[in-house]
């Protein structure tokens, strides 16, 4: 029985080289909106797509999960007739875009992690936990993620600007579920070893997906996998240096070969 729900999407660029991203806890597609003016459409299409709960999909019903995600991310690809794409996702996004390969590897041509979850989880200890479990209902939780992940040096116009963003493009309930999947789920047994090309950027501000976590990780699974620690720059790349991660995550998806081969 063919599914009826569609990922919401949108299209930047008419390129050969075709890329998904994935947005992350506090934000729907509109997460990207810093860095889709100076996109490369050339070579690249870009879809950026609403998770289950999200944006356009903010009614959506769904379990919220990276495993569900990871189904409507290859169910779109299939009805954009992408065979072979590269995947982009940021934090939470990230961990769905490891899902992906980890179901479908062989139509991924590479995968860039901007702060992203690793595929073992995220475990908290109890009190940083109830931060997090409560930010569903609780502006002020919010708000004080966004500035301990940056590093306590943004302004606070930006930080309510975010937490309103965050607000206005998120289910409550939704946000709350994706929680524990983040958290919780560890399929990195399924990457393990894989050679899809794998790109994570850091941020140095950024004290709770930083490179030392990556190195014990990302570069552990990803048998091709490399490593951007950005200077200056907490866990919003796309906001706090769109202009760096622009260059990198290009430049890192230019170097394909295998897909221009296939």
């Amino acid at each position: 029985m063919a599914l009826s729900f569609v990922l919401p999407y949108e299209l930047h660029g008419d390129g050969p080289h075709k890329v998904i991203a994935v947005h992350g806890w506090f934000a729907d597609r509109t997460a990207y909106a810093p860095i889709v003016p100076d996109l490369d459409r050339a070579s690249f299409q870009y879809a950026l797509v609403d998770l289950r709960g999200y944006g356009e999909a903010k009614q959506t019903p769904g379990a919220c999960t990276t495993a569900e995600a990871a189904a409507d991310v290859l169910d779109l690809a299939d009805r954009l007739g992408w065979e072979r794409f590269s995947l982009i996702g940021h934090s939470m996004g990230g961990s769905v875009a490891q899902r992906v390969v980890a179901n479908a590897r062989h139509r991924v041509r590479r995968i860039v992690g901007i702060s992203p979850v690793p595929a073992s989880g995220l475990p908290m200890p109890p009190e940083q936990w109830e931060l997090f479990v409560t930010a569903d209902s609780s502006p002020a939780n919010r708000r004080a993620i966004i500035d301990v992940t940056t590093g306590g040096v943004r302004p606070a116009a930006w930080l309510d600007r975010m937490v309103e963003r965050s607000l206005a493009c998120s289910d409550a309930k939704a946000f709350r579920a994706w929680l524990d999947s983040w958290t919780g789920d560890d399929f990195h047994a399924d990457l393990e070893p894989c050679t899809v090309p794998a790109l994570a950027v850091t941020g140095q501000l950024d004290p709770a997906l930083a490179a030392p976590l990556m190195r014990s990780t990302w570069l552990t699974w990803f048998t091709r996998g490399e490593l951007v620690d950005l200077p200056v720059c907490g866990h919003y790349a796309m906001d706090e240096a769109p202009l760096s991660l622009i260059r990198v995550m290009e430049d890192f998806l230019r170097a394909d070969r295998a897909g221009r081969r296939a």
